[in-house]
């Protein structure tokens, strides 16, 4: 189904990158998503085209470029939802590394040879890609999956770990951060560059408009999380990587971030309080320097009804905090010793 070898293709026919393309209904994106991909300056990669029971143009979008290109490939399956359709594609990619683009968005043209040869040159098993979350490599419990370059060997490897299917969202939260605690070989490339379309019919739109479907999966999420600790024995070692993904998740972009009911709010804060008792013995005190004040101040009350109202403060005074260090680091001599505190206080407010 390939022609012949390009200019990046080892003497043993091996394919660089499987670039996994999802796709349900984005027949407007498409085109512009498969470009990305045909314009990289690295050209050893094969498109797998999952069509996840579109009904608009998509399929005929995708057979247009079929037709063009034999670098690609055209799946199309009944609508399962996108967890069913980048599995389809991981069962069938070809390529020494994986990645998933989703079919709005698009690459930098040379998105794929920086990450390439990042993963190459760092012997990576997970790349993390992009600058915003590269500087968050410290303590890294989760990553969306346009930040996710992987290598097919380390995939294999562990077959039970794939994106949980009938779950959205956090099917991408969940799929890396088991991969990450199964590796230490974890690299980075900051000058991979993702865009990202913004649109009224994405997925996270409606789902966060949604609150009772999130609400119901994350009982799900846990038993996915208490199965996988148990079944490889990571509490003893990997305890805090968990607790830093509830923090993130559930409880960052869930409790936080989302319009819960005071109900809903409660349900959640029980169901996040009573897991993280759970994993409380196995941290250190040492440890716990890692995880925010507002978690551990969130685990550790009765009822969530007054922790607005203690949030909304820890916030204040932060922002007032973080004011009064530029202030202070303004008054600084040296213009180098400046620039370096800047840095780092950007750094520390960033996390």
């Amino acid at each position: 189904m390939f022609g012949e070898l390009n200019p990046d293709q080892s003497e043993n026919n091996t394919i660089g990158v499987s670039v996994i393309i999802p796709i349900y209904n984005t027949g407007k994106f498409l085109s512009e998503a498969i470009e990305s991909v045909l314009q990289q300056s690295f050209r050893n990669f094969e498109i797998l085209l999952i069509d996840d029971g579109s009904n608009d143009n998509s399929a005929s979008v995708c057979r247009g470029y079929v037709d063009s290109d034999q670098r690609i490939t055209y799946y199309h399956q009944n609508n399962s939802g996108v967890s069913a359709a980048r599995n389809a594609g991981l069962s069938r990619a070809r390529g020494k590394y994986v990645y998933f683009l989703d079919s709005d968005d698009s690459l930098e043209e040379n998105f794929l040879k920086t990450s390439f040869d990042a993963a190459e040159k760092q012997n990576s098993d997970i790349l993390i890609v992009g600058p915003y979350h590269c500087k968050r490599r410290a303590g890294l419990a989760a990553l969306p999956t346009c930040a996710q370059f992987l290598k097919r060997e380390f995939l294999e490897k562990h077959p039970d770990i794939r994106f949980p299917e009938k779950i959205q969202p956090c099917e991408d939260g969940l799929f890396s951060h088991q991969l990450l605690a199964l590796t230490s070989a974890v690299g980075t490339n900051p000058e991979g560059i993702y865009f990202y379309r913004q649109h009224e019919s994405q997925n996270h739109r409606m789902i966060n408009g949604n609150t009772g479907s999130v609400m119901s999966q994350i009982p799900a999420w846990i038993n996915i999380l208490r199965n996988f600790y148990r079944e490889y024995d990571l509490l003893d070692t990997h305890a805090l990587h968990l607790i830093l993904f509830l923090e993130h998740e559930p409880f960052g972009l869930r409790y936080l971030a989302m319009n819960l009911t005071d109900q809903q709010k409660s349900q959640l804060h029980q169901m996040i309080k009573s897991y993280v008792a759970e994993l409380m013995p196995y941290i250190s005190e040492d440890q716990k320097k890692n995880i925010s004040r507002p978690f551990l101040h969130f685990v550790s009350i009765e009822d969530s009804s007054g922790f607005q109202v203690y949030y909304d403060d820890y916030v204040k005074k932060e922002k007032m905090k973080k004011k009064l260090y530029f202030f202070l680091i303004k008054c600084i001599p040296l213009k180098a010793l400046r620039t370096n505190m800047r840095k780092t206080m950007r750094e520390k407010f960033e996390r």
